[in-house]
Parts: C-alpha cells; structure tokens; sequence
C-alpha cells in the first residue's frame, strides 16, 4: 500500500513537471514568435549615402536659328497637294511642300499671251506710224514744192498785169499755209504715233512682268529643303482651329508653314524666381528629362541667367516677375524638335555620407518632426532634425542612425 501511493506520487510530480515545461516552451515561443512579427506598413531601413540637393523647374526647348518655310507670297489659290510629315529628317533639297500648280500654270498661259498680243500690237502701231509718216512727208514736200512754183509765178508780177500778180501773190500765201499745214500735221502724227507706241510697249512691259510672276510662281510651288534637318510643322490658325497645314488644305500667300531649325541652335528656355536664381550659376550641370522622349535623358549645361526680372505674363494672374534661363543640351538627337516641354534638374549640391530617408517616412506632430522606428516588436515614436529637404529626399541631422528602419506610413499601432 505504501510503494503503490509511493508510485502515485512519483507520476503525479512528472506530470507537474511536464506541465510546467510545455507551458515555459509555450510562453518562450510566443516572446519569441511576438518580437519577431514583420511590420504592418511599409518600412524603408535607414542607410548612409550621397544626398542630392535638387530642384526642378520646367522648360520648352526653342531653335536660337532656323529657317522658315512660308507658301510663295505672289500666287494666287494655293492648295497644297503634299506636305512632309512633321519631324521628317530631309535633306538639302528635299521636297517639304508641293503644291497644286493647274491655276498659276493657266494664269502663265494667259499672261504669256497678253504678252505675244501686246508684242504684235506694238509692231502694229509702228507700221502705222511709219506709214503715217511717209503719208505726211510726202504731203510736206508737196507742200514745198507748191511754194516754189508759187514764189516763183510771183515773182513775175513785174512783168505781167496787177491782178495776175495779186493772184500769185494769193496762191504762194494759200501754198505756203499749206506747208505749214502738213508740216503740222506730220509733227503731230509723229507724236500721236510714238504715244500709241509707247502705250504699246507700256502695255507689253506689264504682260512681260505679269508672265514673270506666274513663272516665279510656278517654280515656287514646289517649296524645298534649303538645308539638312528635322521638319517641324507649324500650327496656324485655319479652318476654325490652330493645328498644321495637310495635304488638300488651302493656305495664303506667305502662310509660314514649317520651319527647319538648326540643330547647334538647340537650346532650353525656362524662367526661374528669384530665390532659386541665387542658388545657380553659369556652366551649372542639369539633367533634362523630355516629356516626349521618355526614354533618354539627356544632359546641359546652364548658358545664360537672366539679370533683370521680367514679367512673365503666361502663368497667371497674379503676373510673376522672374528671370530667363537658358540652357544647352550635351547630346544631339534627331527627335529633338523645338517647342518640346523638358523637366529640368538642377543640382545645387551634394552632401556625401550623409543620413537620408523619404520625405514619405517623417510626420509633423504637436510641432516638430518625428519618424516611427521599428522596435522590435511596434514603432516607437522619435523626433528627428531636418537639415535640408530635396524632391521627395530630406536630410538628417540627428535622431535616426543606419540600420533603423522606419515607417513609410503613420501607423496604428504605434506607442
């Protein structure tokens, strides 16, 4: 009886002693599994690195050269019946626009034969003039010789009666109002005749003039490339709306329709207030990130800072007044075209080995800035020293070290 209570008591203090270990593993594991629990927001682990100092601004990219492409300025309907795609790489000579030539070449065609009309009436006149003159001459010297033989019968009144000499005297005046008749005559045909010839020649010049243009016209519907370089198709206001020309629109005389700008001439025009003007200075390193070329991003240099501000009267009211940049682009590309939108990249300064984290990881709390370290098992609320903020990066001065990591996101269950 004794060895059986004995043996009852020996297994009852194993079982204690089970228990109590089951239950020690059971609470160690769960320190254990509850200390090492992930975070319920995203974390950025805090590291040393080279902090950028940056700031942006926006820019369109412009032509300092280039050579404008206009419809010819003395045509008439111009219709264009092909033009080059925008941002076409041609070369010199190359056909940018064509034009439909049928009208110019009918307004050639009439004026070349106002021209031959005008020509044969200028013969005309002239052989109606000479054939005046020979009518009038002939009348002259008729005249003249009607005055000698008259002269002549009155100088006989000596030798014949009174009245048969006052009627010499009556013919030699009668011929001698004749001459000068025919002489007026001739004088006045030669100058009505050398008037109806200049008014010939006169009319034959402005039909000469007139077949010069349609000619010049006519090689003008054709508009080529003057040099090598990328087409850019300009938008004018036609047909209700501001957009480029197409083929089987109709443009004016001196319409600017494309403009072939020099690639050296590339530059980036952007303005800049006054307290980011200060922080720049000339050959400063940009990076350039254009809006239509997603995929490169190129380099420049900052060529000019304006000195004096000025208004710039497209960002609203009310109207700021700050300062021209201009920009040049380290590398060539053939889909560089002017009017471009370009996100500039300015950096100011560079602080290495230095403690940086996303602005998305600091929060401003009863007036001071704080981030959320990762203490092993929540986020500890701790105040941090902000000593420069760049694009979405902010420099640390103090309260966070390499290796913390902190929340991206204000998170719940914070102490």
């Amino acid at each position: 009886m004794k060895q059986r209570i004995l043996d009852l008591w020996v297994k009852r203090r194993t079982l204690v002693v089970i228990v109590a270990l089951a239950a020690t593993s059971a609470a160690v594991y769960a320190v254990a599994h509850f200390s090492s629990r992930s975070p319920a927001v995203p974390t950025f682990q805090v590291k040393r690195g080279e902090f950028l100092d940056v700031f942006e601004i926006r820019g369109q990219l412009k032509a300092m050269k280039s050579v404008t492409i206009t419809a010819p300025a003395n045509a008439g309907d111009l219709q264009i019946l092909k033009i080059a795609t925008d941002g076409t790489q041609v070369k010199k000579g190359d056909v940018i626009v064509e034009f439909d030539p049928s009208k110019t070449q009918q307004d050639l065609a009439q004026d070349q034969s106002v021209l031959k009309s005008s020509q044969a009436d200028i013969e005309q006149a002239r052989a109606e003039g000479r054939l005046n003159e020979e009518v009038d001459t002939t009348a002259v010297m008729k005249a003249k010789y009607d005055v000698e033989v008259a002269r002549l019968d009155a100088s006989k009144s000596e030798v014949v009666s009174r009245i048969d000499g006052a009627e010499a005297d009556l013919k030699l005046a009668d011929a001698e109002q004749a001459l000068r008749q025919a002489e007026e005559q001739l004088k006045s045909d030669t100058t009505v005749d050398g008037a109806t010839i200049q008014d010939k020649k006169n009319a034959s010049r402005k039909a000469e003039f007139d077949a010069q243009r349609a000619e010049t016209a006519l090689s003008a519907m054709t508009l080529k490339a003057p040099s090598d370089g990328t087409i850019s198709l300009l938008s004018i206001w036609h047909d209700g709306g501001e957009a480029p020309f197409k083929a089987g629109e109709r443009a004016w005389p001196g319409t600017p329709i494309a403009e072939l700008p020099d690639p050296a001439s590339m530059r980036i025009a952007a303005r800049v207030d006054e307290t980011e003007r200060g922080r720049l200075a000339l050959s400063q390193p940009v990076t350039l990130q254009l809006d239509a070329i997603p995929d490169r991003q190129f380099t420049g240099k900052i060529e000019h800072i304006g000195t004096i501000a000025t208004s710039d009267f497209s960002a609203g009211w009310p109207i700021p007044r700050n300062f021209d940049l201009e920009i040049s682009i380290d590398q060539a590309d053939p889909r560089l075209k002017p009017g471009m939108t370009v996100q500039i990249t300015v950096i100011v300064n560079r602080v290495p080995n230095a403690i940086t984290i996303p602005a998305q990881a600091s929060f401003l709390k009863s007036g001071q800035t704080v981030a959320y370290v990762w203490e092993g098992s929540a986020f500890q609320e701790r105040a941090i020293q902000v000593e420069r903020r760049s694009r979405d990066r902010i420099l640390i001065s103090s309260g966070l070290k390499p290796g913390d990591l902190v929340a991206l996101k204000e998170p719940s269950g914070k102490n």
